[in-house]
């Protein structure tokens, strides 16, 4: 089924899940079990990460495949132009019709390992918004795309972020998913931006629990995400103590998808790193709290005033 009409048809907010291909006969045990484990939170979706050349591309087409085909969850592979030609992409995209996967995340993709610079493949494309062209031209599957509520790094600024973005989606991309942020307010800015700017497709917010406190470190620095200072502060103070930091980095991320879901989020979508206990305890919470539903009720008892209108409601 098409994750733009997932979202349409949702009765309540919708909750995904990323992974990436394991390179090991031991992370393929890890992600066995936290696929397993997280299926029976039913989630809407569960995308699967794409690293550019070699059998990189070979284990996220079968991962995606085995997502939606054995253990029955829609499954979206994502798919860069890092070290592509178009010909080798329209394979990939031909590979991906053939296995009957209907949901592509178009991405650009980092330089590779090694490289400070982005700079094309020879034959190949160069953004993103080429490569949702290339799918919406020649294949009848759902584009999602990326977005950034601290603005792309590359980008000179907001405005010219949301030009790309809006080119992007007119370009075929029918959803977005933001990149991993610790700060509400910046995505509701952010998607309120976007609507200013002609961008109506659904937006849903990226969350990343924090459960070790080197690797968020490392990973805002890749992606130029910011963590705010007390809650740096927080995770620093009990950097001693791991168990502490998981504690801490789950109970935020509860405390901040609640908000973002009673605030009109359409719904979340977890980086996973491959592990399964934090996003679990997460995504039970959340059911039960069903701050969504907090929210309607307050509306509804506000007669007097009139409802605010939801940001991010699908197109």
């Amino acid at each position: 089924m098409r994750i733009d009409q997932i979202i349409a048809e949702a009765q309540e907010p919708i909750f995904s899940f990323e992974f990436f291909p394991p390179k090991s006969d031991a992370g393929e045990r890890v992600l066995g079990l936290a696929l397993e484990s997280l299926r029976q939170l039913n989630p809407a979706f569960v995308s699967v990460t794409y690293g550019a050349g070699g059998s990189a591309r070979g284990r996220t087409l079968e991962l995606t495949k085995w997502i939606k085909q054995e253990l029955g969850i829609e499954a979206m592979a994502h798919l860069s132009c890092v070290g592509s030609t178009r010909e080798e992409l329209t394979a990939v995209l031909d590979d991906m019709q053939q296995a009957g996967i209907e949901n592509i995340l178009a991405l650009r993709g980092d330089p590779p390992r090694g490289e400070t610079g982005w700079k094309p493949e020879p034959g190949g494309l160069s953004y993103s918004t080429e490569l949702a062209a290339l799918i919406s031209a020649g294949y009848d599957a759902c584009i999602g795309g990326a977005c950034f509520p601290e603005v792309h790094p590359e980008a000179p600024d907001l405005a010219h972020d949301l030009r790309f973005l809006k080119d992007k989606v007119d370009n075929g991309v029918s959803f977005l998913i933001t990149q991993l942020f610790f700060d509400n307010d910046l995505y509701f800015r952010f998607v309120d931006e976007a609507r200013a700017a002609g961008i109506e497709v659904p937006i849903l917010p990226g969350v990343m629990p924090i459960t070790d406190l080197r690797q968020i470190k490392t990973i805002t620095g890749m992606c130029e995400s910011t963590i705010p200072p007390a809650l740096l502060e927080a995770l620093e103070w009990r950097s001693h103590d791991p168990d502490a930091v998981l504690q801490l980095g789950v109970s935020y991320a509860t405390l901040q998808c609640a908000e973002l879901l009673a605030r009109g989020a359409p719904g979340i979508h977890f980086y996973t790193l491959n592990r399964s206990h934090a996003t679990r305890a997460i995504l039970s919470a959340l059911r039960l709290l069903a701050p969504w539903v907090t929210r309607e009720v307050v509306r509804t008892a506000d007669v007097d005033q009139p409802a605010a209108p939801a940001v991010t409601t699908a197109a």
